[in-house]
């Protein structure tokens, strides 16, 4: 569990939480937010008023099970004084996209966003290529954003996101995930 504690999103807590190798869903969740809350708090003063959870490894057959399972966990400690935003990372995606026309096609510029057309549906989601790749083509990040009661919609959700993956601090380039995503024994191809 990591949470910003600036403004800026460059000071962290975090908070390791113990769960088993096949376990995806996380326990803990309202003790790890309650902690950073604390000291959150204590560092500036006040509560935040929103809270946007980036959460990562959840396929879409667990997207349910997150929205009834992890949220209300954040529920129970935020209650109606912090609204919430949740968006789910997906990293593992099969999804390839192109610019260009005929049959000059190339990767897509870092920052571009994909949110209609091949999208699901009846969700709030969208595509995000944060790097630039010299060889092969490029992985997107499949973002699907469960919960937005801070009303940020998708031009700030989207930006944000981008944005988080130039802030890992061990780093220089940008991340094909946000930074509070990243642990440390990640392997090298999301780098």
């Amino acid at each position: 569990f990591v949470a910003s504690i600036n403004s800026s999103y460059s000071q962290w807590y975090s908070k390791a939480v113990l769960q088993t190798d096949r376990e995806e869903m996380v326990n803990g969740l309202s003790a790890s937010l309650e902690n950073a809350l604390q000291i959150y708090h204590k560092r500036n003063g006040k509560l935040p008023d929103n809270v946007i959870i980036y959460r990562d490894g959840i396929g879409d057959g667990e997207l349910n099970t997150c929205l009834n399972y992890e949220i209300p966990q954040f529920e129970m400690v935020c209650g109606n004084r912090i609204k919430i935003s949740f968006v789910v990372v997906q990293k593992r995606v099969s999804t390839r996209i192109f610019s260009g026309s005929g049959i000059q096609l190339e990767n897509p510029l870092p920052g571009t966003v994909i949110d209609q057309h091949i999208t699901k549906s009846k969700m709030y989601d969208f595509f995000l290529v944060s790097q630039f790749v010299r060889q092969g083509t490029v992985t997107p990040t499949h973002y699907v954003v469960l919960r937005d009661d801070c009303n940020y919609g998708p031009d700030i959700i989207q930006k944000l996101s981008y944005k988080l993956c130039f802030l890992y601090y061990n780093w220089a380039g940008t991340l094909r995930i946000p930074a509070c995503c990243m642990v440390s024994n990640t392997p090298p191809d999301y780098l």
